[in-house]
């Protein structure tokens, strides 16, 4: 039932998911205490975990899944990939993962393998994250991948999906969610926006794609990222090496202005600019995932508008 108001809100009013990224620890409660430490659960409607970000070892995005369902009974978006994973590990997860009420996956292809911090990582990818998103439409259907029944049908299990949030031609992007939506996304979740007229396009672009169809794939949603950026050189970052992601220039002149005077004005500039741009995206699409790298204070801040 739970999983159900999750979709219902996703679908018919405002939503807003918090990203919690596990970290290179043997233990996940500290995080789990942070964001208890907040009072901002009553404003989101459920999490998601990354599942090795940047293919960096990181603590399991299933067992961090469980013990936030457990710790405040909202639903979570556990991630998978299929970098790390073949058919039979997915799914023996997916199994693992509905007996304990985790009902929503963000399915993703995964980073490169090449760029891990761990020696001569291989990836396993049999596909991309279309194959996962395959498999959930037959556990939805009350088999396995191979076309087996279970005995005890799985809970309904809810997939998500990512997509860059620009690119020079959006019809690259159109592409992408047009598959996406076609395999059974009920929500895409866009990389960071930082630009009002970015969000706008990307929108346009997302509903010319969900409107060609008219069953219940045209109730897919967009969902808009939020990464609130505080410091000139994570502005530069994003700007140059992540793919996917625009950060306008006028931030990057602000912030490098601010930050010429301390790095408290540098951190207001990028905060004021973020809780701004927030603000806006969901006077315009209320449809919004947090990403604050664990920093529930910024959260906090967001949320509190």
């Amino acid at each position: 039932m739970i999983y159900k108001e999750f979709i219902d809100a996703l679908q018919h009013s405002s939503f807003t998911t918090l990203e919690t990224t596990p970290r290179h620890e043997p233990v996940f409660d500290d995080i789990i205490e942070s964001i208890k430490s907040k009072n901002i659960t009553d404003k989101i409607d459920g999490f998601t975990t990354t599942d090795n970000p940047l293919s960096r070892l990181k603590y399991s995005s299933l067992l961090a899944s469980i013990k936030l369902r457990q710790a405040f009974d909202k639903p979570v978006m556990t991630t998978m990939t299929m970098r790390d994973r073949n058919k039979l590990a997915l799914q023996s997860d997916l199994l693992g993962a509905n007996d304990f009420d985790i009902c929503s996956v963000l399915c993703l292809t995964g980073d490169p393998a090449r760029i891990s911090d761990q020696p001569d990582t291989k990836a396993v990818l049999e596909g991309n994250s279309i194959l996962l998103l395959q498999m959930i439409y037959s556990f939805n259907n009350g088999m396995d991948y191979s076309g087996k029944l279970f005995k005890t049908a799985p809970k309904p299990i809810y997939p998500f999906s990512v997509i860059n949030s620009y690119a020079k031609n959006f019809k690259t992007l159109e592409k992408k969610m047009l598959q996406k939506i076609r395999h059974g996304s009920v929500g895409i979740i866009s990389q960071p926006v930082f630009d009002m007229d970015n969000a706008r396009k990307l929108h346009k672009s997302f509903y010319a794609m969900s409107s060609l169809f008219d069953d219940s794939r045209a109730n897919c949603q967009l969902v808009f990222g939020v990464f609130a950026i505080t410091r000139l050189r994570t502005a530069q970052f994003l700007s140059s090496h992540v793919p996917g992601i625009d950060v306008p220039m006028s931030w990057i002149d602000r912030l490098s202005r601010a930050a010429k005077i301390s790095e408290e004005e540098e951190y207001k500039v990028g905060l004021q600019l973020s809780v701004n741009l927030y603000k806006d995206i969901k006077k315009f699409h209320d449809k919004t995932h947090i990403m604050t790298a664990d920093n529930f204070d910024i959260a906090k801040i967001l949320l509190d508008g």
